[in-house]
């Protein structure tokens, strides 16, 4: 990480502009924060009588993928049904969303992604070189050198707030697509421009 911080000490806000972050993120129909809340009397937190299970995606979740760059962010695409591959990666999101952008920004475009399976599959490499897109990796355990985790942060403080919550995936898909929506614009291009800074102080 300090190596992968140093090698990029010196790249400017234009630079970082080049770069979309991206990344996939769940959310639980009944997100549980493991945050412990019990009534009881003083010392008598274990016994069995006052203990619940908690599973963490209780009610179904919901896979998502988006990218940010400074003065920009993808749609929230939803994978519906099954487990993210990297086949649905390359034509689900690769395909029809980044590239667009990439063509866009021309030849000085970057992805970060991160090492998950699906991202590094040989058809997704092979995707990649032939469309001319270069590729940043993130530093493995290093979350916050990937400012999207913040706005993944922020769309679940977000769909916490809805009232009524959603009470099915169909109301939690339709949340998380407005509540994206309505992300400040401001946040979002702050955090692409952060990098400097998350460098700096990583060193």
């Amino acid at each position: 990480m300090i190596k992968w911080c140093r090698q990029h000490a010196n790249w400017t806000v234009s630079d970082w502009g080049n770069v979309m972050f991206t990344d996939e993120s769940r959310f639980a129909l009944q997100p549980y924060d493991k945050r412990v809340r019990v009534r009881r009397e003083q010392d008598t937190r274990n016994r069995p009588e006052n203990i619940t299970e908690h599973h963490a995606f209780r009610g179904g979740n919901i896979m998502v993928w988006a990218g940010i760059s400074s003065g920009y962010r993808t749609d929230l695409h939803i994978y519906r049904r099954g487990s993210v591959t990297a086949v649905r990666y390359r034509e689900e999101v690769l395909d029809p969303i980044l590239k667009l952008h990439a063509a866009a920004v021309g030849p000085s475009f970057v992805l970060m992604d991160d090492t998950a399976r699906p991202h590094r599959a040989a058809i997704v490499d092979n995707f990649l070189e032939c469309k001319g897109i270069e590729r940043m990796e993130c530093p493995s355990y290093s979350p916050d050198l990937n400012p999207i985790e913040n706005i993944w942060n922020a769309l679940g403080r977000a769909v916490c707030r809805c009232f009524p919550h959603p009470a099915a995936l169909s109301d939690l898909e339709t949340a998380l697509q407005e509540e994206w929506r309505l992300l400040d614009s401001a946040v979002v291009n702050h955090l692409g421009t952060s990098m400097i800074t998350r460098c700096t102080l990583c060193i």
